[in-house]
């Protein structure tokens, strides 16, 4: 068996009842096999980033796997795809999105996958929750950076 990688997995969503479906898909992961959640960031309140439709809810986890990036990667649009996510354009609003922001050291350049995720350290919705269960992953740069994207705690973790 592998050993376990730490990773960690951005969630946003906006069509349906958002905060429902990002806790159910947080209680999914948890019980895929090979996974483990660590940490649950708290859910926050952002309007979209190169997209439309309504604010999104958005949260980080960070999770421990026995599972390749690709097969990590497969669970999650598995998870999507039962949330009822569908791709009808880029950015288009959705019900699950979820993202593998890192995946222990690793850089991982292909067509289905890039780590560590090409635009993390550009949005508050990921950067915010990621400083608030890996405060080490994310400098005050990095923060001040976005400072100017509107973001919104709605749950405590």
């Amino acid at each position: 068996m592998r050993p376990p990688v730490t990773a960690y997995i951005a969630l946003g969503g906006n069509l349906g009842e958002p905060g429902a479906v990002l806790v159910q898909a947080m209680e999914q992961l948890a019980a895929t096999n090979g996974v483990t959640v660590i940490r649950r960031s708290s859910l926050y309140r952002t309007a979209p980033v190169g997209s439309d439709g309504p604010d999104y809810v958005n949260a980080v986890v960070e999770i421990q796997t026995v599972l390749t990036a690709p097969a990590l990667l497969a669970q999650l649009q598995k998870l999507e795809r039962m949330a009822g996510r569908e791709r009808s354009y880029r950015n288009a609003p959705r019900t699950l999105d979820m993202d593998v922001l890192t995946y222990g050291d690793a850089c991982v350049d292909s067509e289905a996958l890039v780590i560590p995720h090409p635009r993390m350290t550009e949005r508050a919705f990921v950067l915010v929750p990621l400083a608030e269960i890996a405060p080490w992953r994310v400098g005050a740069a990095q923060l001040h950076a976005v400072s100017g994207q509107i973001i919104t705690r709605v749950t405590e973790r």
